[in-house]
């Protein structure tokens, strides 16, 4: 795969070396995203045929394999989801949070590649359609760049950008998952929150996240369910434990029933403490 230098590639190779489970390679200008061989377009996903059957046969055989159960065809299609979404809102969220430029990236310049055992995610292939950025941004005089005015402006484009991109994926999944509506754009609420604050633990800079977060979703941003929603517990010795009130449930309790995620809405706080206790001294 070429590396081609762009606007986002500092933002990408960042990602890259704090987190490698999402290898993200930028395609050369004019060419399409890759197909075949383990890779599967986002467009083809969108579709709701057999690309996406194939992906989602992936992760019903991973849970057969690591649980030993089979799950609901509809928790696949929400695992499914969830293992794009994750990774594919990083690719819009990270380059924003880094380099205050804001990709678009239409379903079909995106590509997944999830075959390669050794990445925990997978690899990304992207062609953006172009960057906002700020007044002053030495990338704005760049090809496809689209100069915004202010911050508001800049974080209304990555809700727009994240938007456009998930909404005929979300459209794809949703009868598979049954869920529509709020339920699947809560979904996406807390794949942009809970991406961006992973990734931004790794760098270091967790409270400037969660501020970013709360700033961009503050709870009325159509077509969005609900904020980010962070909040803090207090540990065994005073010390504040940062969580967030998930707004959907990954259903992962129908596979594991005593094992939930710290932030899930079916974790009361006490058993939240004890997992981010127990994490925080690991």
């Amino acid at each position: 795969m070429p590396a081609p230098r762009s606007a986002l590639s500092d933002a990408y190779a960042r990602l890259n070396r704090v987190f490698p489970g999402p290898a993200v390679m930028e395609t050369a200008a004019g060419e399409q995203v890759p197909t075949g061989g383990g890779w599967i377009r986002a467009a083809s996903l969108a579709e709701g045929g057999v690309g996406l059957d194939t992906f989602l046969a992936r992760d019903d055989a991973q849970v057969l394999r690591d649980y030993g159960v089979r799950a609901r065809p509809d928790v696949v299609a929400g695992f499914g989801l969830h293992r794009y979404a994750w990774p594919a809102c990083l690719l819009i969220t990270v380059p924003w949070f880094l380099l205050r430029r804001v990709p678009r990236l239409p379903v079909d310049h995106v590509s997944f590649d999830r075959s390669d055992p050794e990445l925990s995610i997978g690899r990304m292939a992207v062609r953006p359609a172009g960057f906002a950025c700020l007044p002053g941004d030495p990338a704005a005089a760049l090809p496809g760049a689209r100069v915004v005015a202010d911050e508001e402006a800049l974080r209304e484009e990555v809700r727009t950008s994240v938007a456009d991109h998930l909404e005929p994926v979300l459209a794809a999944f949703g009868p598979r998952m049954r869920r529509r509506g709020r339920a699947l754009w809560g979904m996406a609420t807390d794949e942009v929150v809970e991406g961006l604050w992973y990734v931004a633990q790794l760098l270091g800079e967790e409270q400037r996240a969660v501020r970013e977060l709360e700033a961009l979703l503050p709870g009325a941003t159509k077509p969005y369910a609900g904020s980010a929603a962070f909040r803090e517990l207090a540990g065994p010795d005073g010390e504040p434990l940062p969580t967030r009130d998930r707004i959907s449930c990954c259903m992962f309790y129908t596979v594991r029933p005593e094992d939930t995620c710290a932030t899930c809405p079916r974790t009361c706080d006490a058993d939240r403490l004890g997992k981010l206790s127990a994490a925080a001294a690991s």
